[in-house]
């Protein structure tokens, strides 16, 4: 079967590539946060309240609108964990009724977690604490919350209770799942590309090979982890770098006609694989795909709105 492509983007809806034909959806709204919805189609953050669906067919449903700013999602089961851009974590069913969850509220450590920041033209600016990027583990027992900057809590129990992880100064930028490995699980951070093996109870952290230790996106790609890496979250260029799972030799970065410099980052979720299809975007409307596991790429697409994130379905 032909995988589909889907390119969101932060002010023109999404596009969607089936190696065809490129066609675009939602045309001029805000697009966020692509997620498999576990059945063949898609989950996304529309409009920013809007926890949006799209079939495998290619129509589009509201499941739930909330209150609190959206910025994430991941389907687990029955249930949808989003992540908002103020820090909560609500649990929302298919039918579209959402809970709060009062135990992410709880998380130890919590007056901890602070904004990110940066310097720009002599002005300090960054988003707000929010959760990033949200993953649950291949065997659904483990729920793990990237929180901006906050760390990585845990919840082993479907999300009535969580606990911290990772050092909140890791400043995590994506957390990831292996897709069948459940003790397996990845994340970008500000200090390089951060591996679990126990489900995300436990971090370590590795750097060799990298040319620059800002990670700002992870995906598992087949038998290996795929990380990109700059200087910053402003860097003109960055890299994309592979190292099999297990552990074994030093991050390298893609070759096979992918870009040796990515213009700007690849940025949260713009990183995604399904089978042997991997798509990577980079900030400035660059759309890679390759159909061999990342042995050879070619470019889809450029010039294109930015994109907020990518996925394979």
């Amino acid at each position: 079967m032909n995988s589909t492509i889907l390119a969101a983007t932060w002010s023109d809806g999404l596009f969607v590539e089936t190696g065809q034909a490129l066609h675009q959806e939602l045309r001029g709204k805000v697009v966020r946060a692509l997620a498999a919805d576990g059945q063949g189609g898609a989950l996304a953050i529309v409009d920013g309240h809007s926890l949006g669906r799209r079939t495998p067919t290619g129509e589009w449903s509201t499941i739930a609108t909330s209150e609190f700013p959206l910025a994430c999602s991941v389907a687990a089961g029955k249930a949808i964990y989003v992540g908002t851009h103020d820090a909560h974590v609500l649990r929302v069913d298919f039918n579209g009724s959402i809970d709060r969850l009062s135990g992410f509220d709880a998380t130890p450590g919590r007056n901890t977690w602070y904004a990110g920041t940066a310097l720009i033209n002599g002005q300090t600016v960054g988003p707000p604490l929010g959760v990033r990027s949200i993953a649950a583990t291949a065997d659904r027992l483990n729920v793990l919350a990237n929180v901006h900057v906050g760390g990585i809590p845990r919840s082993t129990d479907g999300g009535m209770s969580w606990k911290p992880t990772i050092a909140v100064e890791s400043d995590v930028h994506e957390v990831c799942a292996h897709p069948v490995h459940a003790e397996l699980v990845a994340a970008a951070s500000a200090i390089g590309l951060c591996i679990s093996r126990d489900g995300g109870a436990t971090w370590i952290t590795e750097q060799e090979g990298l040319h620059a230790l800002y990670c700002s996106a992870a995906a598992f790609v087949g038998n290996e982890i795929f990380v990109a890496a700059a200087e910053d979250h402003f860097a003109n260029r960055g890299a994309v770098y592979r190292r099999g799972i297990g552990g074994e030799g030093l991050l390298r970065p893609l070759d096979g006609g992918f870009a040796e410099w990515t213009s700007g980052i690849v940025d949260t979720g713009c990183i995604s694989a399904l089978g042997s299809t991997v798509c990577i975007a980079d900030k400035r409307g660059n759309l890679y795909v390759s159909e061999d596991t990342g042995g050879t790429w070619s470019r889809r697409a450029s010039g294109l709105p930015g994109f907020s994130s990518v996925l394979v379905i």
